[in-house]
């Protein structure tokens, strides 16, 4: 199974290792290596640390930590040959680097195939000078993020968080806007759930953030037309945090594609062979409480199933 890539950025003293100890510190389960620059900056309580070796850390949770050395690839392929193999991998940037450089490294091809990215969260204090947001390099932080999370709130003053969130906007950013007290983000939002994990009718939306997401699904068991689809995104988009799922279209039967839509933009990929005794076609949505109701969805999505 290929392994999610989620990439935190952000500047000098955003907040990134602070949102990259709270994942490794509350993992909940999930399996994950977490790539990051300033090692020592990983501040986990001892009775969590397992063991250390060749440069990573082992926590008692089954998480890693190893520290950002010299080829990104190759500490990447180190880690998707580790035994159990992580489940997640989390890279940290230096705060001073250009993300798009690191993106355009992991879409290299068997990069791609073993470690798709995800997600990429884009950290910003709050505190931050709304005309600092004309510095190209926290513009380039900016644009290529899904997610913006907004740190040191408390510290911030009153409205800050309002007045960042208009700069962002007015920078025409199309990720998606949440505060990070104390590193912690809705984890739906950076590993959502999977279109295999889908059920095949849900009785009710899911909440992974009590506070401001939910959850729903699609299935069908017919193939769906593509250029529907695109049409019944473009309806859906100003609703959507986050989708993704995986289907079979009747333009190229037998093959099944991959999609994802993050940040305002949807992608399509090619995808394994269709699961057996599963839906033909499964797709999750993240959509912020209460502003895209089931019924609403399967209206809109119907219309993508093609009549064979």
């Amino acid at each position: 199974m290929p392994v999610p890539v989620l990439l935190v950025t952000g500047f000098l003293g955003a907040g990134k290792t602070t949102v990259v100890n709270h994942l490794l510190a509350h993992a909940d389960g999930r399996r994950i290596a977490a790539v990051v620059n300033d090692f020592g900056a990983i501040n986990i309580d001892a009775e969590l640390i397992a063991g250390a070796s060749d440069g990573v850390v082992s926590l008692a949770n089954g998480c890693i930590c190893c520290s950002l050395e010299g080829d990104l690839l190759r500490t990447l392929s180190t880690l998707l040959r580790r035994d159990p193999r992580p489940e997640y991998i989390v890279i940290e940037t230096s705060g001073v680097a250009d993300p798009s450089d690191i993106v355009r490294n992991l879409m290299d091809p068997v990069i791609l195939r073993e470690a798709p990215l995800e997600t990429v969260l884009c950290v910003m204090d709050a505190g931050t000078p709304p005309a600092a947001l004309d510095d190209a390099l926290l513009r380039s932080q900016l644009r290529v993020a899904d997610i913006v999370a907004l740190s040191k709130l408390d510290l911030a003053g009153e409205g800050a968080g309002v007045r960042m969130r208009e700069a962002i906007r007015a920078q025409r950013v199309p990720a998606v806007v949440v505060e990070a007290k104390h590193g912690e983000i809705p984890s739906a939002l950076l590993f959502p759930a999977t279109a295999d994990r889908a059920p095949a009718r849900d009785p009710g939306p899911k909440r992974p953030s009590e506070e401001r997401f939910e959850t729903l699904s699609w299935t069908s068991e017919q193939r769906i037309s593509l250029p529907r689809l695109q049409q019944a995104i473009g309806k859906l988009a100003p609703k959507l945090a986050r989708a993704k799922g995986l289907f079979e279209t009747i333009e190229q039967p037998g093959r099944q594609m991959v999609f994802q839509f993050a940040g305002g933009r949807a992608t399509l990929a090619p995808g394994e062979a269709p699961a057996a005794d599963v839906p033909r076609t499964r797709i999750v949505f993240i959509a912020e409480l209460g502003v895209l109701s089931q019924t609403e969805l399967d209206g809109i999505m119907d219309a993508c199933v093609a009549r064979e």
